[in-house]
């Protein structure tokens, strides 16, 4: 079996092999993360329900998927396909597993992202109007960015890659600038206060909930190996790129929501976002302490931290479209790329299809496109991902049961197993306070979550079913383009 990336010449079906590097990576990381819109729409949501306890949150959540990604980019090693967690449960736990898990991821990254395009759109309508004294429709702001991240998608991935980083580093560098002025200031009217990362207030109220908001701020950092096949040198730019961006999240979401809660005070700072101006709380305190020009800037930014977001969660559901299709999972056209771009063009357009449809039901539906569409999905979305973590975690363990293939225990054995259980217990705090995020019922909540467990299960059925009618076809199922080991 050819190992991608290796020296054979490229396939109709060969994804642009070589073409991204460490940078490229991390960018696609971290602006599918969306620093900005996590900081400003999300963090006062964190504060309102854990106040102090939030900042050890993000940093709890990011160690615990570091710990993840120390067995994770161990199997990177060894299986590269651009399906990512799927080719991991399937190498790890077996093919009905790997092919159960890939609806779900499927379904989990599609829902995020039209989530994302609908919140661009509600940003962006909300932002211009704010400008220019113009209002235009958010599903025409909504479809417009469709239309763009529908062509750089068609593109050469390393293009995406350049609007990604430069739309990120403006993100952070004015978030930086309201963390300067804060400091600068000597911080707000109780001053600096280092007690709020105390683990002691981990015990309060509303912390569970805290925490499905602060794990689904890293939510897509497994991207990196969705690129693996498109990688230079895979081996070594997949695990730097992601130890560098879930390092780099962690550290500065932790920092930022303790400068928020700083710049109102640890004894204010809940209160004021459970308020009425909790939704603007970050940009008034940017405002305060860094100046109008970057409170202004910040509103622009928002705009482009949701597009680079949805840009990159739409790049990352083309491509498990791309690799469900070329082993037969989905019709095979989806496993086809452009020969100019080298880019998975049929699933580019299936995917932009599917945003569109959730454009269109929530337009016809008259549903809020923040509040229903935005946080529906993404509840959803967030949970399914979760889950596919929890079993790539496992995965990994099952992997290296038999042979470590010369990695040390701490990180194949010890290290997955401590994220399977630290995800279960996130996964279990997740269902348990979905209403926190969703606002909805209990009734539409378990919708939300029902198609999560019949996805796995149909999926590991089909699996089964080609084993009994095609077992060649189930051989390769969760193998192709993976390296040999």
């Amino acid at each position: 079996m050819t190992a991608p990336n290796s020296s054979a010449a490229p396939t109709a079906k060969d994804l642009s092999g070589g073409a991204v590097g460490t940078g490229d990576l991390v960018f696609f990381v971290v602006a599918a993360a969306a620093p900005l819109t996590v900081m400003a729409a999300v963090a006062p949501l964190s504060i309102g329900m854990a106040g102090r306890a939030a900042p050890l949150g993000y940093l709890i959540s990011g160690l615990l998927l570091i710990v993840f990604a120390a067995g994770f980019t161990a199997m990177s090693r060894f299986v590269r396909n651009a399906g990512a967690f799927y080719a991991y449960i399937g190498r790890g736990l077996g093919r009905p597993a790997g092919t159960g898990s890939a609806y779900v991821a499927l379904f989990s990254y599609n829902a995020i992202e039209a989530g994302l395009l609908v919140a661009f759109g509600w940003f962006t309508e909300s932002g211009f109007e704010d400008l220019t004294g113009v209002r235009v429709a958010w599903w025409i702001w909504a479809l417009a960015g469709l239309v763009a991240i529908g062509v750089l998608g068609c593109l050469k991935v390393t293009f995406s890659a350049r609007v990604l980083g430069v739309a990120l580093v403006l993100e952070v560098l004015v978030l930086l600038a309201f963390e300067a002025g804060l400091l600068a200031h000597g911080g707000g009217p109780q001053g600096l206060d280092l007690g709020t990362l105390s683990p002691e207030h981990l015990g309060g109220a509303g912390v569970g909930g805290m925490f499905v908001l602060a794990v689904g701020a890293f939510v897509g950092f497994e991207a990196t190996a969705v690129y693996a096949e498109e990688a230079r040198e895979p081996e070594r730019t997949v695990p730097r790129a992601t130890y560098i961006a879930v390092a780099f999240l962690a550290l500065f979401y932790t920092f930022t929501v303790w400068t928020i809660i700083n710049a109102y005070g640890p004894d204010h700072a809940q209160a004021v976002a459970e308020g009425a101006g909790g939704a603007d709380m970050v940009f008034t305190a940017t405002e305060r302490f860094a100046g109008a020009w970057a409170a202004d800037s910040m509103h622009v930014l928002i705009i482009t931290s949701a597009f680079a977001a949805t840009l990159a969660f739409h790049n990352g559901a083309a491509r498990y479209f791309y690799a469900l299709g070329r082993e037969g999972l989905l019709p095979r056209r989806l496993g086809s790329v452009s020969p100019r771009t080298r880019a998975p063009a049929t699933a580019v357009v299936t995917q932009s299809a599917l945003a569109l449809a959730v454009v269109g039901v929530t337009v016809v539906s008259g549903a809020d496109p923040y509040t229903v569409t935005f946080l529906w999905s993404n509840g959803s979305g967030i949970l399914g991902v979760m889950l596919t973590q929890a079993l790539a975690a496992l995965a990994v363990y099952g992997f290296f049961r038999r042979e470590r293939r010369g990695m040390p225990a701490w990180r194949v054995v010890a290290a997955p197993l401590t994220a399977c259980a630290g995800l279960a217990v996130l996964i279990a705090l997740v269902c348990a306070n979905l209403d926190l995020l969703t606002g909805a019922s209990g009734g539409v909540n378990a919708a939300l979550i029902a198609p999560l467990p019949l996805l796995f299960v149909a999926g590991a059925v089909l699996a089964l079913r080609i084993r009994r009618r095609a077992p060649t076809a189930y051989e390769r199922l969760t193998t192709v383009d993976a390296k040999s080991v």
